[in-house]
């Protein structure tokens, strides 16, 4: 007797695997829902039973917090409805992002997986269909299980947590530079290189409207005046990419000082890898200097991932005073 074969439940948010050339666009839109993406790929019917929806069609910039929210109530809708994992097909473009936001508030066992393509499934060498057929057999394997949210893509398996896109355009375009790749998919298995790492607890969902949390880059010669004009618009956190381990100007620095006072400064850098320092540099604008001032320091999370987890901690409920422990929680190397 045969074995009957795991269920995958696969959801299409838009994004470059679903899209096909438009005349009155002039380019490729999204067009191709889930059930015609999962026809495409050669084999998916051999290695999962697969239940398909249409959850969006969008470019992933147009995507929304509600969009994903709702997104998340399906997924775990399917595995509470035996489903051993869930698939979600995306745009590249904000799917560091996307992958994160659901991660902090996976708390299911069953694996979270996230793809794309980076090109259109009319071009030559098409991804998608290959990133898709990777994404189903990390959702059906045991070692996948409690790790939270993972991507896959170009047949490398990444934690949400470590994942950027690295390139605009490459099929190599994501990348883990801190924590890592998770595993590489070999002969159709995915090989993890670590056992599961501990994770926080995750989120409560969103008690409230999600609120706006400005990300402001540091340049040479700001003085800071964007990050106050940010408070004034009604912005209730503000993220700050500052320069190298997590530096401003002095005039910056002063701004800091004013705006801690009113709303959470969490102060990250905008290097592509590594963590803001703690404890080495001393003078005005640095570190030290900023952290007197009142803001928090990001540790190893990204700018973008900062903002994500401050928007996600205040549509939660976490009190302003509460911000700066738990993004120490979130951002450790390790998650212990």
């Amino acid at each position: 007797m045969s074995q009957s074969l795991p269920v995958v439940a696969v959801a299409s948010l838009g994004g470059t695997i679903s899209m096909t050339p438009s005349d009155a666009a002039g380019g490729v839109v999204p067009t191709l829902d889930a059930e015609q993406l999962a026809r495409s790929v050669p084999g998916l019917s051999e290695v999962a039973t697969i239940r398909t929806a249409s959850l969006r069609q969008l470019p992933s910039a147009s995507l929304r917090y509600d969009d994903l929210m709702e997104t998340l109530a399906w997924a775990e809708a399917q595995v509470c409805d035996g489903a051993a994992g869930v698939v979600l097909t995306q745009g590249t473009d904000t799917l560091e992002e996307t992958a994160f936001l659901l991660d902090l508030f996976w708390k299911l066992p069953a694996p979270l997986i996230v793809t794309g393509a980076m090109r259109a499934p009319q071009a030559a060498g098409a991804d998608g269909p290959a990133n898709l057929l990777a994404a189903v057999r990390t959702a059906t394997h045991s070692d996948s299980a409690g790790r939270g949210v993972l991507v896959v893509m170009n047949d490398t398996v990444h934690y949400a947590r470590w994942v950027s896109k690295g390139d605009s355009l490459a099929v190599q375009a994501f990348v883990s530079h801190d924590g890592g790749v998770a595993a590489r998919v070999v002969e159709g298995r995915p090989t993890f290189f670590h056992a599961p790492p501990a994770r926080p607890a995750p989120l409560a969902r969103p008690v409230r409207a999600w609120p706006k949390v400005a990300l402001v880059t540091a340049v040479l010669g700001d003085e800071g005046e964007l990050a106050e004009l940010a408070v004034k618009a009604g912005y209730e956190a503000v993220v700050i990419a500052a320069q190298g381990a997590g530096h401003v100007s002095f005039g910056f620095a002063g701004r800091i000082g004013e705006l801690t006072a009113q709303v959470p400064v969490v102060i990250a850098s905008r290097a592509s890898a590594g963590a803001t320092a703690s404890q080495t540099y001393g003078y005005v604008g640095a570190e030290i200097d900023l952290v007197r001032r009142g803001a928090h320091m990001s540790g190893w999370l990204s700018a973008l991932k900062s903002r994500l987890l401050v928007s996600a901690l205040l549509a939660s409920g976490v009190g302003a005073g509460e911000v700066g422990e738990a993004l120490a929680n979130w951002s450790k190397l390790t998650r212990q």
